[in-house]
């Protein structure tokens, strides 16, 4: 007997292959873009998240604020240390820039938070070998992985 998988059910199931690669196993250092000391916005929070799951958050913002006792850096070419993943939370039409900035600096993967969505910089990313999501929260995933 076989058994048939739809496109739709294919390509979720290789998105979450992908979260749960990029969650486990691409790196534990996550520069977050757009993270500042704003408390009320929601990269502070999934930061916090990522921090109580090991993982180490370097902010990427203008003001290179220091954000949950990580210091902070200007951009992404500023950080002198390798980042595994480049979580971003910047409007749509500036991501793809970023996501374009995260392969210059090796990085392994891409996460664009929820409503981040920008189809041309998955192609290029995802093109280029690097894991990608769009338009997702690690903050929701990765509890989700038990």
């Amino acid at each position: 007997m076989s058994v048939d998988i739809t496109t739709t059910e294919a390509t979720e199931r290789s998105e979450e292959e992908t979260v749960r690669r990029i969650l486990t196993g691409a790196g534990d250092t996550w520069a977050i873009v757009g993270l500042s000391s704003n408390r009320g916005r929601a990269a502070y929070g999934v930061a916090a998240v990522l921090q109580r799951f090991g993982k180490r958050i370097v902010p990427v913002h203008p003001k290179a604020e220091t954000v949950h006792g990580e210091p902070g850096y200007a951009s992404l070419a500023d950080i002198p240390f390798p980042v595994d993943v480049v979580d971003v939370f910047v409007n749509s039409d500036l991501a793809g820039a970023v996501a374009d900035e995260a392969r210059e600096i090796g990085a392994k993967a891409v996460w664009f938070q929820l409503g981040v969505v920008d189809e041309a910089a998955y192609a290029r990313t995802t093109d280029a070998g690097l894991d990608m999501v769009m338009d997702r929260c690690p903050a929701i995933e990765i509890p989700r992985l038990g």
